[in-house]
């Protein structure tokens, strides 16, 4: 339970750590140097599991579905902490959480997977919860560039989606902890790659260290939630488990309006619950 509870809190800590640092940053710059933070923790993962040797073991179809998947994982990336840099956080979260509920539509059609009565009543729910968290003026805000928080975190709920199905598809039999350290490098090599294009690598001496902390804590946070997470598994059931960790958008809503100060109006309010609820649902139908 304590894992499992720590696990939710480092990540809905995640969100609000990165939108801090990316306030007078790059959010493309800061997802690369981030990543590098995730990449080191995730091998670390790797050489204290012992799962070096599966390395070896990879066929070259899981090898292109693990770099695939890398991708889809980069965009969301790329997509989200963008669309926290411009957007509020109790806006941009419960969109890119939409993920949950479209991975469950997709894998049903593409992939034959079974729904329940129970589980098609939480997708209802969450998607309803999702569209009352968007207000009007947000959806009208599109046409402004500067506004567009919208578009991107659309996107990363998409490209969340398709790593998800790239995952379940083809790389099942590899180990979780090797498999998200060789989707990191990927993830790495994609962002800086964004960062050499939009001309911004030599705006790494620059990134002013108050958002350089915030930065690397964000990566740091995200690293615990895993950690909490798998081992939060080892030591109890999943159907305890999961609802917890999938209750960070509590924690990460909890702490925008405390920290900064965002609000809630009471139909945004009213879909977070139906989102809360749908989410618990889903996870144990």
């Amino acid at each position: 339970m304590i894992f499992a509870v720590g696990s939710a809190l480092f990540a809905g800590l995640t969100s609000i750590l990165a939108k801090i640092g990316v306030r007078n940053t790059d959010s493309n710059l800061a997802t690369a140097v981030r990543t590098v933070v995730v990449l080191v923790f995730a091998w670390m993962m790797v050489a204290v599991t012992g799962t070096w040797a599966g390395i070896y073991d990879i066929d070259t179809e899981s090898l292109v579905f693990l770099v695939l998947s890398g991708l889809s994982t980069g965009a969301s990336w790329l997509c989200y902490f963008h669309a926290l840099k411009i957007g509020d956080v109790n806006k941009v979260v419960p969109i890119d959480k939409s993920s949950t509920f479209l991975t469950i539509i997709l894998a049903f059609v593409l992939l034959g997977e079974s729904v329940t009565g129970v589980m098609a009543i939480g997708v209802v729910i969450m998607m309803v919860g999702t569209f009352m968290m968007i207000e009007r003026k947000d959806a009208a805000s599109l046409s402004d560039r500067r506004k567009s928080w919208l578009f991107f975190a659309l996107g990363s709920a998409v490209f969340a989606t398709s790593q998800a199905l790239l995952a379940k598809v083809g790389i099942t039999d590899i180990d979780s902890n090797l498999g998200t350290a060789i989707r990191t490098i990927v993830v790495l090599i994609m962002a800086w790659v964004v960062v050499a294009v939009s001309g911004k690598s030599g705006k790494v001496r620059d990134i002013d260290r108050r958002d350089l902390r915030f930065i690397v804590l964000s990566g740091v946070a995200t690293v615990a939630a895993w950690l909490c997470f798998y081992r939060a598994l080892q030591e109890g059931p999943a159907s305890l488990v999961i609802p917890i960790d999938k209750l960070s958008i509590l924690v990460t809503v909890a702490f925008s309006c405390l920290v900064l100060k965002e609000r809630l109006s009471k139909k945004a309010f009213a879909g977070l619950v139906a989102i809360t609820v749908g989410t618990l649902l889903m996870v144990v139908s």
